[in-house]
């Protein structure tokens, strides 16, 4: 039971929880990204529909019974899964694997699991009434179809006609997730996901999962609140989040919380090794290789961005007549200017051309990575006033925090531009320097 989640302390107390007959109704899986709250919730998923009579052999990873057979293919009836994760990495990880172990089965199943987690998401159950769901069917069937083809191939088949196949079917996929996944949870899918709970399961129990939770809006919220309240009896509702905190209280309240910690660098190590049979020392650097737009890529953009920031609000408080710069703006300035020059990128003191560069270097934040160049902004403004103990560099830097925390939320949970975004952040911050 959970043999498959490496060094994760989390299912330990999950799985002595279900032993025990404690196991909660609705249940938080929160801690930072790649340490298995995805993978731990479909296995709670299988395990508490597994069929097997034996308490001693019940929810093993190998268990035989159909129920266990349909869950590890993730094609079980009773299996419901919506949030607006990425699988880009995983399943481009996945697909390198594969490409190197093209007889392992364990590894076929791997990539098969990557690509059937992006599908659980266009489910019959969500897409029904759903026109932006529905302009992905024709696209849905024709990675089905492709997935159907990889489990028939066989080892006679050339080389080069597999991995023309598989490319196929991987590039489907991408374009699957990059036109259908919604940024923030609709409050239409909690609706018909209610509705499915409190349907009679086709096997033991149900499963709902919610990842990224707190990316839904107010209203969704509500609409989840409701099921909570009182949950039908056969079903166990998961949601998966970073941050404890940033889920709503009076959801938190009825959850049951699990907590995944980051892994030693050794056990990351294993799980590349184990998993991906690969080698690295961190997860989610290696996970991040795999993306388009890698945070190597973003890197020189955000310092350029962090540069172009301070000059801007430098200017902006010459021009109101301050006379003394605000430290912080000159310590950013120094630190990332010689990175900023062999970017490459120009200077600018407009914000229009400063937020059509950043669209441009970043293709127009491919694979949803607005958050993740905003962090890499964040950590670069923080490794300048880690060390600083002064009260104005720690307001200043909260005040960084601030504004571009907003912007991520504007862009990730209210689904506007991330040109609007970028210009109020601007705006803000020249306002915040001119106070």
């Amino acid at each position: 039971m959970f043999e498959n989640i490496i060094d994760q302390g989390a299912v330990l107390q999950l799985r002595d929880d279900i032993q025990s007959g404690r196991n909660a109704p609705s249940m938080l899986f929160y801690g930072p990204g790649e340490t298995g709250k995805g993978s731990a919730s479909l296995e709670l998923a299988r395990v508490l529909s597994c069929e097997e009579p034996q308490p001693n052999l019940r929810g093993s990873w190998k268990c035989a019974c159909a129920s266990c057979e349909q869950h590890r293919f993730l094609r079980h009836d009773d299996l419901l899964a919506i949030g607006n994760r990425s699988f880009a990495a995983e399943i481009a990880a996945c697909n390198k694997t594969l490409l190197k172990n093209t007889e392992n089965q364990n590894v076929k199943l791997l990539f098969y699991r990557s690509i059937r987690k992006l599908m659980l998401r266009f489910s019959p159950v969500l897409m029904e009434d759903d026109p932006k769901l529905a302009k992905s069917a024709q696209l849905l069937q024709s990675v089905d179809e492709g997935l159907n083809d990889f489990l028939s191939n066989t080892s006679s088949m050339e080389k080069a006609a597999y991995e023309k196949n598989l490319n196929s079917l991987v590039k489907n996929a991408l374009a699957l997730e990059n036109d259908g996944i919604a940024s923030a949870v609709p409050i239409a899918q909690i609706r018909k996901a209610s509705y499915w709970c409190r349907l009679a399961p086709n096997g033991k129990r149900k499963t709902l999962i919610i990842e990224n939770a707190e990316s839904m809006r107010d209203e969704a919220r509500n609409s989840l609140l409701k099921l909570l309240e009182e949950p039908p009896p056969s079903v166990c509702i998961v949601l998966t989040a970073k941050r404890r905190e940033v889920i709503m209280p009076t959801i938190l309240s009825r959850l049951r919380p699990y907590r995944f910690l980051k892994r030693s660098e050794q056990s990351e190590k294993d799980v590349i090794r184990r998993v991906f049979q690969d080698e690295g020392n961190n997860l989610s650097e290696y996970m991040d290789s795999f993306l388009p737009q890698s945070t190597e890529k973003l890197y020189p953009l955000a310092a350029w961005f962090i540069v172009s920031l301070a000059r801007i609000c430098v200017m902006s408080a010459k021009k109101k007549g301050i006379e003394r710069i605000p430290e912080i703006l000159n310590a950013l300035g120094e630190r990332y200017a010689p990175i900023a020059e062999k970017s490459g990128y120009e200077k600018s003191l407009k914000t229009a051309a400063i937020i059509k560069t950043i669209a441009t270097g970043s293709n127009n934040f491919e694979d949803s990575s607005f958050s993740r160049f905003m962090k890499i902004c964040l950590d670069l403004i923080g490794d300048v006033t880690r060390n600083k103990n002064e009260c104005q560099i720690t307001a200043y830097n909260d005040m960084f925090r601030k504004n571009i925390n907003e912007a991520v939320t504007a862009v990730d949970v209210l689904n506007i531009n991330s040109a609007i975004a970028l210009e109020s952040l601007v705006y803000n911050l020249k306002r915040g320097f001119n106070g």
